[in-house]
């Protein structure tokens, strides 16, 4: 019912209603500058709101002993299970290792957690990688808050960057549907074609002896919207193989939530696994 009430923004994103919240500051961080009035729906508002708490006070992330700052229309790092499973992943022993260097790729980096953590973990260079503009913006202020921009690169549009990494870690959106609005983005991958194209151009971009890092969720497959043996094929097809996974269970709070329609299946979901595909040594 709420998607359904408009509210008018005036040219200055203001509410000119009374007793109205301030909003204007929230508005140009989702919208850009204003020029003109215009209609949004009250649930996209309050969405734009949100962001904005979000983007203010930052989303308390352990693996890191810091905070990240999400921007509007990017995937905040709330669900922190996925961010320890990589802060505790063995690294790779390529021969770059060995000698005392180790580079990774983090595609689809959204706010950029995943890139800071791996360089906290001591990975001498991270290149970080998004299709989103939005997140592009958003990690690069991460990494500059974390005193990273050393060890971390943020470049892009784009899925792959050039070149070759010993590790290339993608956290990419798990539930193989469309997606109703750019927010969405980060959650949903129509026909899986994100994870396919990843998992074709990993090959042509790990070091020999390099791992290719996947974080995924079962939701997918607890929903029959893709099913365990599918994703392996793609994997096999690709030339990879499974050379290790971790498992955790979900802590976020709408796996209690009877009221939600997806409790269920939230409530079975293995969290996130990380599926660890290597690239033979040649």
């Amino acid at each position: 019912m709420l998607g359904r009430l408009l509210v008018r923004l005036e040219d200055d994103y203001r509410l000119n209603l009374r007793r109205a919240p301030e909003v204007r500051q929230a508005c140009a961080e989702a919208y850009g500058p204003a020029s003109e009035p215009m209609a949004v729906s009250l649930t996209e508002l309050l969405g734009v709101i949100g962001a904005h708490q979000w983007r203010t006070k930052g989303v308390k992330v352990p693996a890191l002993d810091a905070r990240i700052y999400p921007h509007y229309g990017v995937f905040s790092p709330v669900r922190g299970e996925y961010v320890d499973l990589v802060a505790r992943a063995p690294l790779p022993a390529t021969a770059a290792h060995r000698s005392g260097r180790l580079t990774a790729f983090d595609l689809g980096t959204g706010t950029g957690v995943l890139a800071a953590v791996l360089a906290r973990r001591g990975i001498d260079h991270v290149v970080a990688t998004d299709i989103s503009p939005r997140a592009l913006a958003c990690a690069r202020e991460n990494v500059r808050r974390l005193h990273l921009t050393g060890h971390v690169d943020i470049v892009g549009p784009s899925l792959f960057p050039d070149g070759r990494a010993d590790l290339i870690v993608c956290n990419p959106p798990w539930i193989p549907a469309r997606p109703t609005s750019s927010v969405e983005q980060g959650v949903y991958d129509p026909d899986s074609s994100m994870l396919r194209n990843l998992l074709a151009g990993l090959t042509a971009h790990l070091e020999p002896g390099g791992e290719g890092w996947l974080v995924l969720s079962d939701l997918a497959e607890l929903l029959e919207l893709r099913t365990r043996s599918e994703l392996l094929a793609d994997i096999t097809a690709a030339g990879l193989h499974v050379v290790n996974k971790a498992d955790t269970r979900p802590r976020h709070p709408r796996t209690r939530d009877t009221a939600d329609p997806l409790h269920c299946a939230r409530a079975a979901e293995v969290g996130v696994l990380v599926r660890n595909v290597r690239r033979t040594a040649k």
